[in-house]
């Protein structure tokens, strides 16, 4: 918690000078959690590209474990699952593991060679392949959580728009955008122009979902991820007649919300946890 002064210094803004302020606030406890949780398996195959790879963490040897996997962020153009060296990303796994679930982290692929929907189908993909293959590492594959972070909750709500029946348990968006706000240039390149944006946005997928979700944005979120959360809250009240579990995460920002979990900081962590293990 004694970062949290530094973090509210940074202020809304996004960029890698930000993003590298945020890394090194937790690099000391997030190294120490790496050494504490080696990878189980590294660069699983989930489809043919070579981004299609997870890796998969586990801290014990029971079975039958719930199943977390987790999609990082990166503006549809950077991010990898970490390990080899770099624990972004896959501290996410490892605190899922350390909590006696079966982690997973995943690739997918990126721009400049991405294109809508490839993210979502890239989420699809992967929970085909956990489903298929999780039992031979002790998960259970008829409880799998997928967890995302930025474009990654972008790629899982799109997955929930192409598969409505994804085969989940529940899913937790992190910061998302969902089709509440307009189209911003930087993102064209992936999400195409403005005649597009409506139709292919998931707003639509995650406000009718059944499937349970978790919402959560930061408080030193930009203004456009707030009010995509406050869009999705107020339209599922609308829908549904309650609003989802969610969190508005004090002191956090938009890097900061993924990237520290593994530390002391454990509120977003125990409410991840407490709504995994609810369900």
């Amino acid at each position: 918690m004694h970062h949290l002064p530094a973090i509210a210094s940074m202020g809304t803004a996004l960029g890698p000078q930000v993003l590298e302020q945020v890394r090194a606030l937790f690099d000391a406890e997030q190294r120490a959690l790496a050494a504490r949780v080696p990878v189980l398996i590294a660069d699983c195959a989930y489809g043919p590209h070579e981004r299609h790879r997870l890796d998969l963490y586990r801290t014990g040897e029971e079975r039958n474990l719930p199943v977390v996997l987790f999609v990082h962020g990166g503006g549809f153009r950077l991010g990898d699952k970490g390990d080899n060296g770099s624990w972004q990303n896959a501290a996410f796994a490892r605190t899922m593991a350390e909590a006696g679930f079966l982690g997973a982290v995943m690739n997918y692929r990126l721009l400049p060679e991405a294109r809508w929907p490839e993210g979502g189908e890239d989420v699809v993909a992967a929970v085909a392949w956990l489903q298929a293959h999780v039992a031979d590492h002790g998960g259970d594959p008829a409880r799998i959580f997928v967890i995302g972070t930025s474009a990654g909750a972008v790629h899982i709500a799109t997955a929930l728009k192409l598969k409505p029946d994804l085969p989940i348990a529940g899913a937790v968006l992190l910061s998302g955008l969902y089709g509440y706000t307009p189209l911003n240039v930087k993102d064209e390149p992936y999400c195409g122009s403005n005649d597009d944006y409506a139709d292919r946005m998931p707003r639509e997928a995650v406000a009718a979902t059944t499937i349970p979700l978790l919402l959560a944005c930061a408080q030193f979120d930009p203004p456009r991820f707030q009010a995509e959360f406050l869009g999705l809250m107020h339209e599922r009240l609308q829908r549904h007649g309650t609003m989802p579990r969610a969190v508005t995460l004090s002191g956090h920002n938009h890097y900061s919300m993924a990237m520290h979990i593994g530390t002391a900081d454990r509120r977003l962590t125990d409410e991840i946890i407490s709504f995994i293990r609810a369900l």
